[in-house]
């Protein structure tokens, strides 16, 4: 398993990294669907919901992370790369059936299980790495030495219990942050720019993906509000009128989030080892937004059909948080370094102003709005790095 060139033209995601994605599309939507529910329990439950989603999120985005930049610098598409990935593709399904647990009372062992699975799988393929030797081999030795001590720890961390297993969590995810950076420094793996990009907003779009069924979904519970399904057909005009109404409204800011992220030269910031960390671990930031804020609808969804306990000012912040963070990192890792002056005014202070649509009369309304904008001043003011030229640079 030789590294392979990381100057490859047209380099883009295989066949075999687009099927990996599936079991990550499962991930994702349980861990918003589930933080949904929680969400509308009620206030008590808000912040516990919150933590959980925040910490299953990390393993699913770890994982998917890892293997990506594997993969860049060493898919050789054999016959044993593909079992391997299959046995990790497996580890993911594991996890995704731990979600609901963490949630419901901070019960870990299956999503540890389901992320060990992975992490060993992927040990394997640093073993194989290793024995191209050279600077990339030294690495990937200390990415298999490295990985297989947290995971011993992940397992130990299970029987702690009381004020020190919340803590340990953090510590362990800190440990998990700085394998990749202990090893890159004994001989950097030859990473793709173009492919990382690609991988990276592939990922994206999946996020995303989440965000347009909860605009559907919104749709469709209008169509059930109308037709008095669960309620009384007489008093459903206005619950109808304002689901479909999000429904248009989440769509629009979906779209927005979409322009802006892929309107952003991704690639050029995948250069140096500690842009590519920035780079890379920020983007856990980025994701969760995406994915909370397809929870944020659904929420609203609820909202308006009277089956959520949390006050609408909160359902309201549900939304408008995700977005206002998903734009303001976005902005911070890649439209800020290209971006003119105009563009990094607009955009910031666009996300403040969405952080504080739940205060005005017609919250969602000024969050579409808003984002409308921000990408009219993408298109005006970063000509050349829009959707297609987007496309173009990743491949």
């Amino acid at each position: 398993m030789r590294p392979r060139d990381a100057t490859e033209p047209s380099r883009a995601a295989s066949s075999l990294e687009l099927f990996f994605d599936l079991v990550f599309v499962i991930a994702v939507s349980i861990a918003a669907s589930t933080l949904h529910e929680h969400l509308v329990a009620g206030s008590e439950s808000t912040l516990q919901a919150l933590g959980s989603y925040l910490c299953v999120f990390f393993a699913v985005w770890w994982a998917w992370m890892n293997f990506t930049w594997f993969a860049t610098s060493f898919d050789n598409d054999d016959w044993l790369y593909r079992v391997m990935t299959f046995l990790q593709m497996g580890g993911v399904l594991v996890l995704a059936a731990g979600i609901s647990p963490v949630f419901d009372d901070g019960n870990f062992t299956v999503a540890v299980a389901g992320y060990v699975v992975m992490r060993l799988a992927m040990v394997g393929q640093w073993i194989r790495a290793s024995r191209a030797g050279g600077a990339a081999g030294r690495a990937a030795t200390r990415y298999a030495v490295g990985i297989v001590i947290v995971q011993v720890l992940w397992i130990a961390w299970l029987w702690i219990r009381g004020a020190l297993h919340m803590p340990g969590f953090i510590v362990l995810i800190l440990a998990e942050l700085s394998v990749p950076v202990l090893a890159e420094r004994s001989g950097r793996t030859p990473w793709h720019p173009e492919h990382i990009a690609d991988r990276y907003g592939g990922f994206t779009l999946i996020l995303l993906g989440e965000s347009l069924l909860a605009s559907a979904n919104a749709v469709i519970e209008a169509l059930h509000a109308g037709s008095g399904e669960g309620g009384d057909a007489a008093g459903a005009g206005v619950p109808t009128v304002r689901l479909v109404g999000l429904g248009i409204l989440a769509f629009v800011v979906t779209a927005g989030l979409w322009w802006i992220y892929f309107s952003a030269p991704h690639a050029e910031q995948v250069t140096t080892l500690p842009r590519s960390l920035r780079f890379g671990y920020v983007h856990y930031i980025v994701f969760a937004a995406a994915g909370a804020f397809s929870a944020g609808v659904e929420t609203q969804i609820s909202s308006l059909s009277g089956e959520s306990r949390l006050g609408e000012v909160a359902s309201d912040f549900a939304v408008t948080v995700p977005v206002a963070v998903f734009v303001l990192v976005v902005w911070w890792i890649s439209v800020l370094p290209a971006g003119d002056r105009v563009l990094n005014t607009v955009l910031p202070v666009g996300a403040v102003l969405v952080l504080l649509d739940p205060l005005v009369p017609v919250p969602v309304v000024l969050t579409a709005v808003v984002v409308a904008v921000m990408v009219a001043a993408v298109v005006v003011r970063a000509p050349g790095s829009g959707p297609a030229a987007a496309d173009h640079v990743d491949g």
